[in-house]
């Protein structure tokens, strides 16, 4: 069985979306998403640097716009028909488009007003987050409580990422959890996933408002619990609460493993995921979808892996 999966902010690389709008109509369909947004995300996906492209209101419409661009270049998703569909952080968004709950313009248009959302809210206490390399996440976890962090994604695989104020986040630098070998801190914008990020939820709520969504085509993975949610309208309403909750990618990747996962799919820009399968699912397939020359090996496992 297959799963498409979308990466969340700090996968982003200046530069990363150069190759893809080299495809066969992909520039005039960005250049339509841009109009409709506000966003030149062909500038930024192809001449913006590296701080440029940090920016929250800047990294999330990108990222889900090169989600879909690079899906789009794989296949229909109809003809994909994976099993399963899920996304990290704002990936939830890219995956919504997957499962056929909102259609390309409406996605973008949420996620552009929950990058301004989050980063206005980010502005208000300089926060950031960190990641931990290594260790027993119950230590950490606890750890991280004593040092007032919240754990905002837990990966699996070993895999947390810290998030706070920028001076907690140093107190762990030098105060790392037992068995933990290196924090690295990660290309974002402010403490996603916490109680920082509580004043943007209500105006994403109120974005949602204008939405209408479908019914998931495809089972949808929520990174709130790691459980398939069957209804387009309360899909919408996890996008807009996890803004100030907790990732459990963990609990989605114990999920695949439930529904009979065999391969994992990572669009654009991909690596963050599949990296994280290949420590936590030993023996599935992986692939991540980083410049159009993968699409050849993708498009084989699709047709090795997709259900009948």
């Amino acid at each position: 069985m297959l799963v498409l999966v979308a990466p969340g902010q700090g996968a982003q690389t200046p530069g990363f979306l150069t190759d893809w709008l080299a495809l066969p109509g992909a520039a005039d369909r960005v250049a339509a998403w841009s109009d409709a947004i506000g966003l030149d995300l062909a500038h930024f996906g192809t001449k913006a640097d590296a701080d440029e492209i940090r920016d929250t209101s800047v990294a999330q419409p990108l990222l889900v716009a090169a989600g879909i661009l690079s899906a789009a270049a794989l296949g229909d998703i109809s003809g994909l028909a994976p099993g399963a569909v899920a996304g990290h952080s704002v990936g939830e968004i890219t995956a919504a488009v997957f499962a056929g709950v909102l259609d390309d313009t409406a996605a973008l248009s949420l996620v552009r007003r929950r990058g301004l959302a989050m980063a206005e809210a980010a502005a208000v206490t300089e926060t950031g987050m960190s990641a931990l390399l290594g260790g027993d996440p119950e230590v950490s976890v606890a750890h991280l409580e004593r040092l007032g962090l919240t754990p905002a994604n837990v990966n699996g695989a070993g895999q947390i990422v810290a998030a706070g104020t920028m001076e907690q986040l140093a107190a762990l630098t030098e105060d790392k959890p037992e068995g933990v070998r290196k924090v690295v801190p990660l290309k974002v914008a402010g403490a996603f996933h916490t109680r920082h990020m509580a004043p943007a939820v209500d105006k994403l709520a109120e974005a949602a408002k204008a939405l209408t969504p479908a019914d998931p085509k495809v089972t949808y993975v929520s990174n709130k619990d790691g459980q398939a949610v069957a209804s387009g309208t309360e899909v919408l309403d996890r996008l807009v609460g996890q803004v100030a909750n907790p990732v459990r990618w963990d609990l989605c990747m114990e999920t695949f493993k439930e529904l009979g996962v065999t391969a994992i799919i990572e669009v654009c820009p991909g690596g963050t995921l599949t990296g994280l399968a290949k420590r936590a699912l030993p023996g599935v397939q992986t692939l991540a979808l980083k410049t159009p020359d993968n699409l050849d090996a993708a498009r084989e496992l699709v047709a090795e892996h997709t259900q009948a």
